[in-house]
């Protein structure tokens, strides 16, 4: 029995194979909509234009660590595939809002909604405690509609540790493991989450439950601000920024920032802070993902990445000169690249 067709005043049943939607067509859609429709789930995937149009004609090839793999999917540019078991939304953050919009006949009430965008997110602080519980992140959702559109008792957390890229429309190539670590942003370690990281894990993406997600989030945060509005004022990849000592400077200064605004939060950074430029030279010469949106003349996700930072620093009083430099600069670089390709 799959959980589409449960009432919400039933127990619900987690399913096998389940029905499964991947909104968003970039590199870590479909990696995750390829993977889980090897391992024989019924996966749909919202795309436009090439891709979509590439995949409904090839399907989807993703070139990782476990060799090449194809799959086929249902595809469509409108949400067509009635109630999911579990919705993957795959967007930049700020594409989250009318992607949210348009996703709602996929969403029953036991659907699972995953957003997987980078930065902090729009999620933060429901059932986060203290007092600034329930708040909106003014920097992510400006308008307060997300927990509007989706249902904050149907989400779960998630950081994403999948770097890819995609080759072509449809065609995805990856380098390194695919990890995702999730939580209830209550904390609870519940049937659900287990099922999902299960799940993930059956299709060859190590899953993580964690009791503290917030925890890895700001990991991730600082992995993502040290690095990606760095690269598009650079052009530099992950090896060369986490290395050249004319970039390490800036690194620091930005990741003693984030490890700041975090502690104020009562994030647990378990990590050594040198061992975490060794992790991120380790990379390779990895294009950010940022880098790659830039180079394609695509809006770069400054807001949730670092303008969210700058708001929760604000909170308490924090500085922040580094990041704010840092940010002013990628923005401009944004911009005149805009500015010349009009």
């Amino acid at each position: 029995m799959s959980l589409h067709s449960l009432d919400a005043a039933a127990a619900p049943t987690w399913p096998r194979r389940a029905r499964i939607t991947v909104a968003g067509a970039g590199a870590i859609g479909c990696t995750l909509a390829t993977r889980l429709a090897a391992a024989g789930h019924e996966v749909s995937l919202l795309a436009r234009g090439q891709t979509l149009r590439t995949v409904r004609e090839q399907g989807l090839r993703l070139d990782d660590l476990g060799g090449v793999t194809h799959a086929q999917v249902q595809v469509d540019s409108a949400p067509v595939f009635g109630v999911q078991d579990l919705l993957f939304l795959c967007s930049k953050s700020q594409d989250l809002p009318e992607l949210a919009a348009s996703v709602a006949p996929l969403i029953g009430p036991q659907t699972l909604i995953v957003p997987t965008p980078n930065g902090v997110p729009f999620w933060y602080f429901h059932q986060a405690g203290g007092r600034f519980d329930g708040q909106s992140v003014r920097a992510v959702d400006p308008q307060g509609v997300l927990p509007r559109l989706l249902p904050l008792a149907q989400v779960i957390g998630a950081v994403v540790f999948i770097t890819a890229e995609v080759s072509a429309p449809g065609e995805v190539q990856s380098r390194t493991p695919h990890l995702m670590m999730l939580g209830e942003p209550s904390g609870a370690l519940s049937p659900r989450l287990r099922w999902l990281c299960d799940l993930l894990s059956g299709a060859g993406i190590e899953a993580r439950a964690l009791e503290r997600i917030r925890d890895k989030l700001w990991t991730k945060i600082m992995a993502n601000l040290t690095s990606n509005p760095l690269s598009v004022v650079t052009g530099a990849t992950l090896e060369e920024i986490y290395t050249q000592p004319a970039l390490l400077a800036t690194v620091r200064q930005v990741m003693h920032e984030v490890m700041l605004t975090a502690c104020a939060y009562g994030a647990r950074l378990d990590f050594d802070p040198i061992e975490f430029l060794r992790l991120g030279a380790g990379m390779g010469a990895v294009r950010t993902s940022m880098l790659q949106d830039y180079e394609r003349g695509r809006p770069l996700e400054l807001a949730a990445i670092g303008e969210a930072v700058i708001e929760l620093a604000e909170r308490y009083e924090l500085p922040t000169p580094a990041t704010r430099s840092l940010l002013a600069l990628a923005r401009w670089r944004g911009a005149e690249r805009s500015r010349l390709a009009a």
